[in-house]
């Protein structure tokens, strides 16, 4: 009982600061949508989803540092944790240059999704290309005090970073209310340039804490100079590419859903992003408990403690699933209150009331999935759950979406055409990926060595 009360403590932790992770997108949104034009709002939309696709990809390839720092900590070898940390660092900078490729020249990018040149867009892009290495070795920083269990250490400063933000973005955007007369509003470039300042004030700090930090200092991450060890950057491909992959897949699923849907029209859209930015808020809470439970898995794994690792991965598992059950009912119970707080659209509400159902019903799939994802993570296994990833969300998900969604075979009952079929669909590959992932990670508990 300790353990799982210790496991839900660091989940608590770790959900802090995803949440204020979340909230710079949120922000860029909200004060857009108040204090500038529909013009930097839609540069926004088109700048945000080219950004946060890259940015979440390459950042999955760095959770590989999660179970790898968690097993040499839980064997007790600070030294190498360093060593490790240094070597995130190196692949950090490899994945910048990939990254900052495809934002400076995002042109072949934007032509594949049909998109009209928009210079605005451009220059969101650039700027924010240049905050990209201070935003990758920030995970890096993150995965290292996830992986030893002191996820506040970053989650106080991804607070901090969001209060700066919110700062910063008001000041670009509405000068004249800080006395600075003359100057125009920035716009959407405001908020990029508020995000790269608040990424690089974010690594200051971060860096710091290594040589103030008493839960740090005994790693000397920072201590000494190191070049890439290139088997130490193999290994840290192997597992973080797989795991770049599925990230890569989950968001660009729900690209091409939104993509798909808007051909039913705008309250249908609508109904849709209502219903899709309420889910991944709520996808928050699994995630984090699925981190935690990683990490701590990582842990015994290193320490040898194979039963230990064993029944710290199913209470993880199972934790996540009975709150997500829980969840589940009162987003049922409570939709009408929640899809008031998006709009007061009656036609939007009807449809939203309806989509509503699926992300009741799939928040038990989405949790057995991510947690089991994270925990055979830990086991360094990737790239199978990868694949079945991919099969799940794109092939059962988006392409039974667009059968159900669009009645291509002229057998869908009416309940499950338009967005519903897309959802009904992605719910479906949920399910068949919790399902597939559980019994991977029985098979792979029961082995009796790490």
């Amino acid at each position: 009982m300790r353990s799982l009360r210790d496991l839900l403590r660091l989940a608590v932790s770790v959900l802090i600061g995803q949440l204020a992770v979340i909230g710079f997108g949120v922000a860029d949104t909200v004060m857009l949508g108040h204090y500038s034009t529909t013009a930097n709002l839609a540069t926004l939309s088109i700048g945000q989803a080219i950004y946060i696709t890259l940015y979440v990809a390459l950042s999955g390839v760095t959770q590989s540092l999660l179970p790898t720092l968690g097993r040499s900590f839980g064997a007790g070898t600070p030294r190498v944790v360093g060593e490790g940390y240094r070597q995130g660092l190196w692949l950090a900078v490899g994945l910048c240059v990939v990254g900052m490729a495809v934002l400076l020249w995002p042109q072949p990018l934007l032509a594949l999704t049909g998109q009209a040149h928009d210079p605005m867009v451009d220059r969101y892009l650039t700027i924010l290309a240049f905050g990209l290495p201070a935003a990758l070795a920030f995970r890096v920083h993150a995965a290292l005090s996830q992986a030893i269990s002191r996820p506040l250490l970053t989650a106080g400063l991804q607070i901090g970073g969001l209060l700066v933000k919110l700062l910063l973005n008001a000041l670009f955007l509405m000068p004249d209310q800080f006395g600075l007369r003359g100057i125009a509003a920035l716009g959407a470039a405001g908020c990029a340039m508020a995000t790269v300042l608040t990424q690089y004030g974010l690594l200051a700090v971060a860096l710091l804490q290594h040589r103030y930090s008493a839960a740090l200092r005994p790693f000397a991450a920072l201590s000494r100079w190191e070049w890439p060890d290139w088997a130490a950057q193999a290994h840290l491909l192997r597992l973080g590419g797989p795991i770049g992959l599925s990230l890569l897949v989950e968001v660009s699923a729900f690209t091409f859903m939104a993509l798909f849907i808007a051909r039913l029209g705008n309250t249908v859209l609508a109904a849709h992003q209502i219903t899709a930015n309420f889910a991944t808020v709520l996808y928050m809470l699994p995630l984090s408990i699925s981190i935690a439970t990683g990490s701590v898995v990582a842990q015994h794994l290193g320490a040898g403690n194979i039963r230990a690792a064993r029944h710290m991965a199913w209470s993880g598992v199972g934790t996540a699933a009975l709150l997500s059950v829980a969840i589940g009912l009162i987003v049922w119970l409570e939709r009408g209150h929640i899809i008031g707080w998006y709009t007061a659209d009656p036609k939007v509400q009807r449809v939203a009331d309806h989509l509503f159902f699926f992300i009741a019903l799939y928040q038990v799939f989405d949790a057995v999935q991510s947690s089991s994802a994270f925990v055979l993570r830990s086991y360094h296994i990737a790239v199978l759950p990868s694949v079945l990833y991919a099969l799940s969300l794109w092939g059962i998900g988006l392409g039974g979406g667009y059968l159900l969604g669009f009645d291509t075979l002229g057998l869908t009952p009416p309940a499950l055409q338009g967005a519903a079929g897309f959802w009904m669909g992605n719910t479906t590959g949920l399910a068949v990926a919790a399902s597939c992932f559980a019994v991977l990670l029985w098979r792979v508990a029961r082995r009796p060595s790490g």
